[in-house]
């Protein structure tokens, strides 16, 4: 089950990586058919082999002969079937065809063997060229060693010596060669297509990673717009039904409708990335939340909250939509978790380089001081906070107000700045205050 798994892994992987198909008939059958390949290789230096391990002992009726010549056969035969581990193993049959060369020195002809041409081959391509070059100088040099070892000793002739070395270095040295540039250009495709799927998996990735952080930005957008226009909408409907005015019901009534029609809006424009057309989407809001917007409406609502505005500067529109953001979740936190309050204080003050945000209520007297933490709201605005390059910070003070601050640069980072199209927006003004 697991072979079948990683193979249609592996398959579909290719498919998606659109590979090209090998060229010629007779390589992309060996390379879907290795082990008839391999057969129909060692049936066929079989052949040519066991023909001269035939010629042993037909003029020497000696017992070393005589010995030779039914261990030849089968140590031709041995180091043939060795090829079936050439592709795993390529060092084994290697060895076996120096080997069979080796005691081919102690026949009565000049005979050789295709062995090493093959052998060479494989060490080449399935293992490396370092070790293919040094396996085929200490393999020649050994067969060298014993031919001239044989020769002084009168075991074999020098015709026999020399035909046997040579053999030895031609067929080793062509087969090296084609193996060094066969298996460098194997090794490299290998490494490109690996490569290739490292970025195939990491492209996908990536994608995984964007679906999460727009999934998240969608959800810290609908938290700020949902959670405050509700608080707002709930605290005017329940206005209207407890007065017996019908025109503070109507006056209610209407600021409750305009509400929520400014949510719709928002929602609209916010969930426009969700479209499945190829029309260029917005990766925020069209415009940035008014602060003085967020604090009208909550006054509207009847909550005792005031705006005060010191100093200006020009904001990216990054860093505008989180001032925005961090005001209207502030005001929503407090009209929510403090509704005893009589004072909800909105600060903005404005320098060169950055913006200050602090919103103070006095409604947690006594109350609980992890109001407000367990929820999405807090988590959202320090989230806007680290992606305008700022920071936020909510506490208890000692004369039991509670403060949630944020100071962000008046320009958003590189890695979260702004198109270079799109303007900036500029808020604040004069220092004034606004009281319901």
């Amino acid at each position: 089950m697991t072979t079948s798994r990683s193979r249609s892994s592996s398959v579909r992987e290719d498919e998606e990586l659109r590979l090209p198909r090998p060229p010629g008939v007779l390589r992309r059958f060996w390379a879907r058919h290795p082990i008839v390949a391999d057969v129909l290789l060692l049936l066929l230096c079989l052949a040519l082999s066991l023909l001269p391990a035939a010629t042993f002992g037909r003029n020497q009726p000696d017992p070393v002969a005589v010995a030779l010549t039914a261990v030849a056969p089968l140590l031709v035969v041995a180091a043939c079937v060795s090829l079936l581990w050439r592709r795993r193993a390529p060092l084994v049959p290697f060895v076996a065809s120096f080997a069979v060369e080796a005691v081919f020195l102690f026949a009565e002809l000049p005979v050789g063997t295709p062995l090493i041409l093959v052998t060479s081959y494989s060490l080449a391509v399935y293992r490396s060229s370092r070790l293919a070059w040094a396996g085929l100088g200490i393999a020649v040099a050994a067969v060298a060693a014993i031919a001239w070892l044989l020769t002084l000793v009168g075991v074999t002739t020098l015709q026999i010596a020399v035909n046997t070395t040579v053999s030895s270095i031609v067929l080793g040295l062509i087969g090296t060669l084609i193996g060094v540039n066969v298996g460098g250009r194997k090794r490299y495709l290998d490494a490109v297509i690996d490569r290739s799927r490292q970025l195939l998996v990491e492209r996908d990735q990536q994608a995984q990673l964007a679906a999460a952080g727009e999934r998240a930005r969608i959800a810290r957008e609908m938290h700020d717009i949902v959670s405050h226009s509700l608080t707002v909408i709930v605290a005017l409907s329940e206005g209207a039904a407890a007065t017996t005015d019908p025109a503070q019901a109507r006056i209610a009534a209407s600021s409750a409708a305009d509400t929520a029609r400014g949510a719709l809006t928002e929602m609209r424009a916010m969930l426009g990335v969700l479209r499945a057309d190829d029309s260029p989407l917005p990766l925020a809001p069209l415009e940035p939340t008014s602060p003085h917007d967020t604090v009208s409406a909550a006054q509207r609502a009847g909550y005792p909250v005031t705006i005060a505005v010191a100093g200006t500067a020009d904001l990216s529109p990054t860093v505008a939509h989180a001032v925005g953001r961090i005001v209207q979740e502030g005001v929503t936190n407090a009209m929510r978790h403090a509704p005893s309050a009589t004072t909800i204080a909105v600060r903005l003050l404005y320098s060169a380089d950055a913006v200050e945000v602090e919103i103070v209520n006095d409604g947690v007297v006594g109350g609980d001081d992890t109001a407000g933490r367990s929820g999405f709201g807090l988590r959202g605005l320090a989230e806007r906070a680290n992606h305008a390059g700022g920071s936020i910070a909510s506490s208890r003070r000692d004369d039991g107000h509670w403060v949630l601050r944020a100071t962000l640069p008046a320009t958003a980072p590189p890695a979260s700045a702004d198109s270079p199209d799109t303007a900036s927006v500029v808020l604040g003004t004069t220092s004034k205050e606004t009281r319901p």
